[in-house]
Formats: C-alpha cells, sequence, structure tokens
C-alpha cells in the first residue's frame, strides 16, 4: 500500500535553511540544508524542495538531533524538537539562498 503525497501541505514542510559553517561548506558539492517538519518523510522532502525551487534532487539525508535540556532559574525544560535535511541537487541545479538585491 503507497502512500499518496498531499501536495497542498508540502510547502509547510520545509521551515526554513540552516545556515552554519558546516551548511556552507556542504554548498561546493551541492548539497543545501534545511530544516524541516520533525514527522516529515525523505519522499515528502524531495518533493517539496522539487516544486518549490524547481530544482531536481538526487537524495535526500535526513537528521534528527537528541533534545538539549535547558535550564532557566529552578525551571527544567528542553529546546524544541526539530529535524534536519540534507539535500543533494543534480549537477546544474542551484537554490539562491541569498538573493542579491
Amino acid at each position: 500500500m503507497t502512500k499518496t503525497l498531499d501536495f497542498r501541505k508540502l510547502p509547510d514542510l520545509i521551515r526554513r535553511p540552516i545556515v552554519t559553517e558546516k551548511a556552507t561548506r556542504l554548498l561546493e558539492d551541492n548539497k543545501y540544508t534545511f530544516e524541516v517538519a520533525p514527522k516529515a518523510t525523505k519522499p515528502e522532502i524531495k518533493a517539496a524542495i522539487e516544486d518549490l525551487f524547481d530544482v531536481t534532487v538526487l537524495r535526500v539525508n535526513t537528521i534528527t538531533p537528541p533534545r538539549k535540556q535547558r535550564r532557566v532559574g529552578r525551571f527544567v525544560g528542553h529546546r524544541s524538537h526539530y529535524k534536519r535535511a540534507i539535500v543533494t541537487l543534480a549537477p546544474g541545479d542551484s537554490i539562491t539562498l541569498f538573493p542579491e538585491v
């Protein structure tokens, strides 16, 4: 039984691009890093990126880092839960993260 993708919800899966030192180094290999919804699957992430940016996605790798504990005074809580997706694009495709004004 295959699950069909709901194309109305796809843009909501991609939250924001992640711009860190490591993510910037990955741009040289045509790999882009995004924060995605924690329940997003790899086929949904692939379809969302291809639909939003009009590119061809070769591979999607996902990482769900553990929640870190934070303390504010005597109250203990956790950082919000998130999922990171590293998307490899086909040669010749690119995504403009920083548009020039």
